[in-house]
């Protein structure tokens, strides 16, 4: 893994970034499930069952980014990265209850929402975050922030004007704050990001990240609906 990196700097990996997180648009994009959320003709179960997988692993955002800029301080090391994970935990923090808000205004109770079955893909992705948090390279989690909120620049904002437009579900004009929040918020996010990740020119460093960017690409696209369109995730 090293040796993909060992020779990149500044724009050049991060270039390499931006490959995965459009990447992830691109798998997105072939969902089936995913291209309606975003392009506004989902069905209300399907955009229900996206909204719980998110929360559920959404809810875990502050934790991972907070834990993992914690413990890289107390590494002594990358102290810049070290802020800008604990500065993300800060503005992800209260997502998880905006769609709550949304899963109210669309029938969902929060203890329906909390009781709500996780797809395998939730767990994995909590799973792995947790893990670079706590015991592998802490500066990984930014990898998967960074995908992330690509995504959100390039489809939340849209998403959640196109899913008013059609308005093929009850309610949705209460129902889409989370994907409009996202929207408006992570460009410059995103634009942040790739000019603090410049400056990044640690060769291990960079291939965490990287492999972390990858692994949410792959990860991500199972918090979507499969198989049945009639199924709600409201039962263990």
């Amino acid at each position: 893994m090293q040796t993909q990196t060992e020779s990149q700097s500044g724009t050049k990996w991060v270039a390499l970034l931006d490959e995965e997180a459009r990447g992830l648009v691109a798998a997105v994009d072939a969902h089936p499930d995913a291209r309606r959320v975003f392009n506004g003709t989902i069905d209300a179960a399907g955009y229900i069952h996206y909204l719980i997988q998110t929360y559920h692993y959404a809810r875990w955002s502050t934790p991972i980014l907070g834990e993992a800029g914690e413990r890289l301080k107390r590494l002594g090391r990358h102290p810049e990265l070290a802020e800008l994970l604990i500065q993300k935990a800060g503005e992800e923090r209260g997502h998880e209850l905006w769609l709550l808000s949304d899963l109210k205004n669309l029938g969902c109770s929060q203890a329906q929402v909390e009781a709500a079955a996780r797809s395998p893909a939730v767990d994995a992705y909590t799973g792995w975050n947790f893990f670079t948090s706590r015991s592998g390279a802490p500066t990984a989690v930014l990898g998967t922030a960074y995908v992330l909120e690509y995504l959100s620049q390039a489809r939340a904002g849209v998403g959640a004007e196109r899913l008013q437009a059609v308005a093929a579900i009850p309610n949705i004009h209460k129902a889409v704050t989370f994907l409009r929040s996202h929207g408006a918020l992570d460009g410059d996010h995103v634009a942040e990001m790739a000019r603090i990740l410049e400056r990044l020119t640690d060769p291990e460093e960079q291939a965490a990240i990287l492999f972390s960017a990858r692994a949410t690409r792959s990860i991500y696209p199972g918090i979507f609906r499969e198989g049945d369109p009639s199924g709600l995730p409201l039962a263990r």
